[in-house]
């Protein structure tokens, strides 16, 4: 019964996620054609170059043309795509018939995207305060700090990636988490790229 609810639970957030993205990337597309184009070629500095067009297109009208904004609407995704995970993994720790490994994996990964929350929750309004008021030295503290939590929150996803990695564990369990984590790890590594070519484009001249 564990089993089966598992799967129906990995199922349903995957093909809920699929919907909502697709469409409002579709309308986007025919709306603003110039902005789309804008995220494909920025997308290309970005590990994960289709995952990233797939997830920022749907902001393209917010987006525009402006850096700026597109890393924001990624830390955005990242923290939703992160929150969304936290629920799914509260709800494995929730189930019974683990094995106090895998118990006790959950729990940690748990702790472990908590703190990553709340690097990427901080980071948001961080990245705001590199406005067009922002130069200099004041720049490029804002950037760095952003930078800084962002690669915190992506090495926290990893770790909990980490403690699923034995034999050891439940092969659902085990497929369920890491095929989440890793999307989200990989969602975090797109922001903090675009992050990046943000702060690399508009770094103050010595």
């Amino acid at each position: 019964m564990g089993n089966h609810s598992l799967h129906l639970l990995i199922v349903f957030l995957s093909l809920q996620c699929f919907l909502v993205h697709n469409t409002m990337a579709k309308s986007a597309m025919t709306s603003n054609p110039a902005a789309i184009k804008f995220i494909k070629v920025s997308c290309k500095a970005t590990l994960y170059p289709v995952l990233c067009v797939q997830c920022l297109s749907a902001f393209a009208n917010t987006v525009k043309q402006s850096e700026q904004q597109l890393a924001h609407a990624a830390l955005s995704v990242s923290l939703s795509k992160a929150k969304s995970t936290m629920i799914f993994v509260s709800k494995l720790n929730r189930m019974r018939g683990l094995k106090p490994r895998e118990k006790q994996a959950v729990k940690d990964c748990l702790d472990t995207m908590s703190d990553s929350i709340d690097q990427i929750n901080k980071s948001i309004p961080e990245l705001g305060h590199t406005g067009q008021f922002s130069t200099g030295q004041d720049f490029m503290w804002h950037v760095s700090n952003v930078q800084t939590w962002v690669s915190a929150a992506l090495t926290d996803e990893n770790t909990c990636l980490d403690g699923f990695s034995g034999r050891g564990m439940n092969g659902n369990v085990k497929a369920a988490l890491r095929l989440r984590i890793l999307h989200v790890a990989q969602v975090t590594s797109n922001a903090l790229a675009l992050v990046n070519r943000f702060a690399d484009r508009h770094r103050p001249s010595p």
